[in-house]
C-alpha cells in the first residue's frame, strides 16, 4: 500500500518548483534523493512524468494527467488532517503563508504581532515571494496578493484598504529635468524599472486616463528586482519610478520624493488573503481569517478585480 503513495510528495513539490534543487530544499533532502524518488515513481507507473533538460523541468502529458488527478485529493487530505485541530478547540501548529513583497500593509504593520499574541500556539512560516505559487502543490495554507491577481475560484479576505500606484521622483531630479505632464512624456525621462525575480521583462507601468487603462513600456536606465534599491536610486535623483504609494509614504512625508502624473494614478482594490475553497479549513487558518475580518469591519473594501496584473 505504501508503495502506491511513495514519491507523490516529491512529485507535487517538483510540479510547484520545476527545479530539483528548490524541491530538495523544501523537502529537506539532497537533490540526488529527489531524483531517485522520482525515478522510482516513474518506474512503478511505467511512464515519464517530467521532461528534463539541463535548463528546464516540464511535465509530460502523463505528468499533467497525474497532477490533475491527485492535487484536489491531496488538498482534501491536508484539510482533513488539519481539521483535527478542532478536537483541541485551540488554533495551533505551523501556518504557511506565501506573501507578496509589496504587501507592506500586511508585512510591516502590527497585524502579525497582534495575531501571534492572540494565538500563542500558532507558528507563522512566511515566504516572501512575487511569483504565483500553486498553494496546493507547494503546501501553503494561504497567500497574500493583490486582488486582481487572485484566481476566481479562491476564497479572498481583504487585508488592506484600497491601494494606489504612484510615479515618484526626487525634487532634485524634477528641478533638473522638469516634471512629466502626460504619460507620453515618460519616454523623454530617465526611469528606474522593477521586475519580478526569475523574469527577464520589466514591469510595464500601469496608468489610467478617464477610465481607460494605459500600459507604458519604459526604456529604463536601471532595472532591478530589489524595491529598496529602486527607492534609494529614486531618492538619489537617478530618475522616475513607480510603485505602491504605501511603499513610498515615508519618503513622501519627508519630502525626499514627490509624486507626478497623479491624475493618471487612480486607486484600486488592495491586498487579500486567499486560499482554496475546502469543506474543513484548518482551525489555525480560520483563526487568521476571523482576525483579519475583525480588523476590516467598518472599513470599506471593494471586492477583488482581476483585470490587470500589477507587480
Amino acid at each position: 500500500m505504501s508503495d502506491d503513495f511513495s514519491g507523490l510528495q516529491v512529485f507535487l513539490v517538483l510540479v510547484a518548483h520545476r527545479n530539483f534543487r528548490a524541491a530538495a530544499e523544501q523537502l529537506g533532502v539532497t537533490g540526488s534523493a529527489v531524483s531517485q524518488s522520482l525515478r522510482q515513481l516513474e518506474d512503478r507507473l511505467g511512464v515519464a512524468l517530467f521532461q528534463r533538460t539541463t535548463r528546464s523541468v516540464a511535465l509530460t502529458e502523463a505528468g499533467e494527467q497525474l497532477y490533475r488527478g491527485i492535487a484536489p485529493a491531496v488538498a482534501e487530505v491536508r484539510a482533513s488532517l488539519a481539521s483535527l485541530e478542532t478536537l483541541r478547540g485551540v488554533p495551533a501548529g505551523r501556518l504557511r503563508l506565501s506573501v507578496s513583497s509589496i504587501a507592506e500593509s500586511f508585512l510591516s504593520s502590527s497585524l502579525l504581532t497582534e495575531f501571534l499574541a492572540a494565538h500563542p500556539l500558532v507558528q507563522l512560516d512566511i515566504e516572501v515571494d512575487d511569483g504565483d505559487p500553486d498553494l496546493v502543490a507547494t503546501g501553503f495554507d494561504a497567500g497574500v496578493r493583490l486582488g486582481e491577481t487572485i484566481a476566481p475560484d479562491m476564497v479572498a479576505v481583504p487585508v488592506s484598504g484600497e491601494q494606489r500606484q504612484v510615479i515618484v521622483a526626487s525634487p532634485a531630479y524634477l528641478a533638473a529635468h522638469g516634471a512629466p505632464q502626460d504619460p507620453r512624456d515618460l519616454a523623454a525621462h530617465a526611469c528606474i524599472g522593477w521586475r519580478a525575480r526569475g523574469r527577464t521583462h520589466p514591469y510595464r507601468w500601469e496608468l489610467a486616463d478617464r477610465g481607460r487603462e494605459i500600459e507604458v513600456a519604459i526604456d529604463a536606465r536601471v532595472n532591478t528586482t530589489d524595491m529598496s534599491l529602486v527607492i534609494r536610486l529614486a531618492c538619489a535623483g537617478v530618475g522616475l519610478t513607480v510603485g505602491l504609494e504605501e511603499s513610498f509614504r515615508p519618503y513622501l512625508e519627508r519630502g525626499e520624493l514627490v509624486t507626478v502624473l497623479d491624475k493618471y494614478c487612480p486607486p484600486f482594490p488592495g491586498f487579500y488573503l486567499y486560499y482554496p475553497k475546502r469543506a474543513h479549513p484548518p482551525l489555525k487558518l480560520r483563526a487568521l481569517v476571523e482576525f483579519l475580518r475583525s480588523r476590516q469591519r467598518g472599513v470599506r473594501v471593494p471586492p477583488p478585480t482581476r483585470t490587470r496584473k500589477r507587480r
